[in-house]
């Protein structure tokens, strides 16, 4: 019996949680006229909307260059061009493409190494509304003290607003949401190792 009841508080506190995070996702909506930063970076994903997002962000001045992000080997360049509508000569002059990243933590990597190699301490991330909570904590911990302020975009991927309505949706928040306390984790426990291999490091120098 006390397995079952520590079970059934264990599903409601993620239950609870669940609804707690689409109504924060629900909530976030892009600044109209977000603070200029050095770089913007967009992740990719299953539809072009968060791509012409960004691009209109990079029409729009608010930063310097683009990096799309985890962009698919099979597309080209011109493909690519194509989806988001932009003009052709910024495209081609201040659009940077990664094509390692296979999921949100190789996007925080491939993001950080064009960060470091671009001098940059603030950017504008661009991503789906429900990834955006996720694609934040990966990208903090890869980046360290760059600034990053976060532009979600709703996407037809996952209809934040009705994501309940359908078993889809509803599976596909509550993978994002699953998803999104195992980063909360595994940060935890890299937090909490680091402290404690701080006081053996000054032991050690000590010696």
């Amino acid at each position: 019996m006390k397995g079952l009841a520590v079970l059934l508080v264990a599903s409601l506190a993620w239950f609870s949680g669940l609804l707690a995070f689409a109504d924060r996702i629900v909530r976030s909506t892009p600044a109209a006229t977000p603070v200029p930063a050095d770089g913007i970076v967009a992740l990719t994903g299953g539809s072009a909307v968060r791509l012409k997002a960004a691009t209109d962000l990079l029409e729009a001045g608010e930063g310097k260059r683009l990096l799309v992000s985890g962009v698919d080997r099979r597309v080209t360049r011109h493909e690519l061009w194509v989806l988001t509508g932009a003009a052709k000569p910024l495209f081609d002059c201040c659009v940077d493409l990664g094509f390692e990243a296979a999921n949100t933590l190789g996007n925080a990597r491939e993001t950080a190494d064009w960060v470091h190699a671009m001098g940059y301490r603030r950017i504008i991330l661009v991503t789906a509304d429900y990834h955006t909570p996720r694609a934040v904590l990966d990208l903090k911990g890869a980046l360290g003290g760059v600034h990053i302020e976060a532009y979600p975009v709703p996407t037809p991927d996952l209809d934040a607003r009705h994501w309940e309505e359908t078993n889809r949706g509803a599976e596909r928040m509550a993978a994002e949401y699953t998803k999104y306390l195992i980063t909360l984790g595994r940060d935890g426990v890299l937090d909490l190792g680091g402290r404690l291999e701080s006081p053996r490091a000054g032991q050690g120098d000590a010696r």
